[in-house]
């Protein structure tokens, strides 16, 4: 049975309340990534959620993107821009269906692990589409490990990601970072704790370097 992500997800950040459901600091690897990022720059961020991450790069001064499925989380996300005096481009699709008009020089898929292996081929393909040649990748996400956790993520094995998943995804790719860890989450209530992860870092090829 087809699971309704957009009433899943609505749900979910509603019963946050007026709290946020992974906080309001950006996801740690992405801030992790800064020295990464130059100002005026392009940036999507996929599947984005209450705007944690598209407001962090909104304040690094890159014009932003955001792609969101839920219309709670657009509403919190454009609450939280508000409140940081910063401008974001929100967008109300479902990123399985939804085309970049143009592709961006940066594209930021922070724990888009909400598919299994018969759609994440067509989300990674619409991922790929939206950054430029010569343009940047930064994605994390949880590897299987992370089932043993229990700490946020899918409880879906074939949800989550390994190297040579990653790897074999974006193989004409230059990867630049990608390493699995371990690390301690504090993102709000929905990851908090001892956490199983992938980085990943790497610029499509052709074209300039971004």
């Amino acid at each position: 049975m087809k699971i309704d992500q957009e009433a899943v997800w609505s749900g979910r950040y509603a019963g946050a309340g007026e709290d946020y459901l992974f906080g309001t600091a950006p996801n740690k690897f992405l801030a992790s990534q800064k020295d990464r990022l130059q100002p005026g720059w392009t940036a999507l961020a996929v599947a984005d959620g209450e705007g944690r991450n598209s407001v962090f790069l909104a304040e690094e001064g890159l014009a932003v993107t955001a792609v969101e499925i839920s219309p709670v989380g657009l509403h919190k996300a454009r609450r939280l821009a508000t409140s940081r005096q910063v401008s974001v481009d929100f967008v109300l699709a479902d990123v399985l269906r939804w085309e970049a008009p143009v592709p961006f020089d940066l594209v930021v898929a922070i724990f888009v692990q909400f598919v299994g292996p018969a759609e994440r081929e067509l989300l990674f393909g619409r991922i790929k589409a939206a950054v430029k040649p010569g343009g940047l990748l930064l994605m994390q996400g949880y590897t299987p490990k992370q089932l043993e956790y229990r700490t946020g993520g899918p409880s879906a094995v074939e949800n989550l990601y390994t190297a040579e998943l990653l790897r074999a995804a974006f193989g004409d790719w230059e990867v630049l970072d990608l390493h699995e860890h371990e690390d301690l989450l504090e993102e709000g209530a929905g990851h908090k704790g001892r956490s199983a992860l992938i980085d990943f870092v790497a610029r499509r090829p052709g074209g300039p370097k971004a």
